[in-house]
């Protein structure tokens, strides 16, 4: 049998094989065939199922680009600059729209952004950048090592009193050529990586703008930076005060753009507004309110109650200091004024790192082990007067005045340790500050017995400007008023050294020496809290310095997904 007769009989077996299925189907009752045909497609529904199912099971979900997120802030931002940002607002909004040669991870740590790499010389003075080719403004226009000179330059001009002042004064920046940046320092400071996260101006807009006007130009609300968002809108109310700040993705940032479509921040004048606009839906994220989906980190701060021996010269005696600190309940502090957002301390270093905290005493034994550090110490109370004695040197510890600021969290942690003082038989009275007054007119001058207030510590942990003897007078923010050459010697080298070794040792010797001489009652390290809605995804928090790092992962935030092989992942953004 040739092919072709073999390919013909074939066909005329296979037609009168579809033949007969299709004349039996006619033949069924018309009944039976609608239950054919439903069956039928039962059987078609279900393969197609089955085929759907099993191919979602092999599909792999990745983030995609979608989504904007509403969030609520207090305040008003008044400065969109690196160099001028004054509030929480203006820091959130600068942190979003700017960028520096390097940033903060979600992770803590330091990450190239602008900048493609960089160098470190062996004495660690030098630290030398070059910067990334694809580096952009939000207007397009080129990140040139001329930008980054001139806006450290900027940070370094007295008469514009940038908060940056202090950190960058006496570093010396030269560009070597368009992308090649170099710092040199007067002497080794391990810390001064995070410094470079300062965001970047773009030199041809602002170099014409005079420190006076520099407050006052339209830059200031409408920026031009390198950050992963650019502003889209912003309104304001009939008294000119910024209301909301549409933010929109950089599809130019040198990262890659973020999933966010874009931030919308809208502004409340008071807590209470704002956690009734989250709880409401009017915006979906916050900090510092609760909600059903709330994050939570680390404060790079510490807060407690400083003593001031030459406002009260009885605070300098250690045993007065000892007694007053050990008989403050901090546990309840925590658990109750601050709701569990906190932890107890009894040194200056916060808790989160490597560093082993100094022991807090057991609640239940702190008045007693008061009263036995006083009367060890040659003091006596009368109980008539309300007054203890030192029965050597006459001393009298009488009533203390508290100052610290006019916010309810401080208000009601000056109130506990009133009521824990009280308690050792010494009348408390709390007096009560707005926040720029008690910085101008209390703590600059220091005009104050005992100070309830809180140090930012940063991230790098350096307790310098804080404990060192050098920093007892206004500018200086050793507030506490301390002095010990040991300490002063152990955080001259901690900030010098670049061995992380050494640094953690150091920092340990600090917390248990500064612990052991009481120069303040230590309360608490408060957390950060961040709500968040259910479908936010990526969001990873660092240790917070201040809120704004919160944005520290916002490039890789995403509210959509897609699905994809897994083959084709490493081909998908990121």
């Amino acid at each position: 049998m040739t092919p072709e007769m073999r390919e013909r009989l074939t066909r005329s077996r296979s037609i009168p094989a579809l033949d007969r299925l299709a004349a039996r189907i006619r033949a069924l009752s018309p009944g039976d065939r609608v239950i054919f045909h439903v069956l039928a497609a039962l059987v078609a529904i279900a393969a197609l199922t089955n085929l759907y199912a099993l191919e979602q099971s092999l599909l792999v979900r990745i983030p995609t680009y979608g989504g904007t997120l509403t969030e609520g802030e207090v305040g008003n931002p008044r400065f969109i600059n690196p160099l001028l940002a004054i509030s929480d607002a203006d820091r959130d909004l600068s942190a979003l729209t700017y960028a520096g040669l390097m940033g903060l991870s979600g992770d803590g740590s330091f990450v190239p952004v602008l900048a493609e790499n960089y160098e470190i010389s062996p004495d660690g003075k030098t630290y030398t950048f070059t910067l990334r080719a694809n580096a952009k403004f939000s207007d397009g226009s080129p990140v040139t090592a001329d930008d980054v000179v001139y806006t450290v330059q900027e940070a370094q001009d007295e008469a514009l009193k940038s908060p940056e002042y202090a950190a960058w004064s006496g570093v010396s920046v030269t560009a070597v050529d368009s992308r090649t940046v170099r710092f040199t320092l007067s002497k080794p400071y391990a810390p001064f990586l995070g410094l470079t996260t300062l965001g970047i101006l773009p030199a041809k807009l602002w170099s014409g703008i005079s420190s006076e006007q520099f407050p006052f130009s339209d830059l200031e609300t409408n920026p031009v930076g390198a950050g992963p968002f650019k502003v889209g809108n912003i309104s304001r109310d009939s008294s000119g005060l910024i209301e909301s700040v549409s933010l929109v993705a950089n599809p130019d940032y040198v990262l890659g753009r973020p999933y966010l479509d874009g931030i919308t921040f809208v502004f409340y004048a008071r807590t209470e507004d704002l956690a009734a606009a989250l709880k409401s839906g009017a915006v979906e994220s916050a900090y510092d309110v609760t909600a059903s989906k709330t994050l939570s980190a680390p404060y790079a701060r510490v807060f407690g109650v400083f003593f001031n021996p030459s406002e009260k010269q009885v605070f300098a005696q250690p045993e007065v200091r000892k007694a007053l600190s050990l008989a403050i309940d901090r546990q309840n502090i925590a658990k109750n004024v601050l709701e569990g957002a906190a932890t107890a301390i009894m040194g200056p270093v916060p808790p989160g790192g490597d560093v082993k905290q100094a022991p807090v005493p057991a609640p239940a034994d702190r008045v007693a082990a008061a009263v036995q550090v006083l009367e060890s110490a040659g003091w006596t109370y009368d109980g008539s007067a309300r007054v203890w004695k030192d029965t050597k040197t006459k001393q009298t510890l009488d009533e203390i005045t508290i100052r610290t600021s006019n916010v309810p969290e401080l208000k009601d942690a000056a109130t506990a340790v009133q009521n824990d003082w009280q308690q050792l038989g010494i009348p408390v009275s709390i007096e009560l500050y707005e926040p720029g007054d008690l910085s101008q007119n209390v703590i600059r001058p220091r005009k104050y017995e005992a100070l309830l207030y809180g140090m930012v510590i940063g991230r790098d942990q350096d307790l310098y400007a804080f404990w060192d003897s050098q920093e007892r007078n206004d500018p200086g923010l050793n507030i506490a008023l301390y002095a010990n050459k040991t300490v002063d010697a152990l955080l001259e080298d901690a900030r010098g050294s670049a061995d992380e070794a050494t640094r953690t040792a150091d920092l340990q010797k600090i917390e248990d020496d500064i612990a052991a001489d009481y120069p303040a009652a230590f309360l608490y390290a408060p957390d950060f809290t961040y709500a968040i809605p259910a479908d936010l995804h990526g969001v990873e928090l660092p240790q917070i310095v201040t809120p704004a790092d919160r944005f520290a992962s916002a490039l890789t935030w995403y509210r959509q997904t897609d699905a994809v092989w897994p083959f084709l992942v490493p081909y998908a953004k990121k």
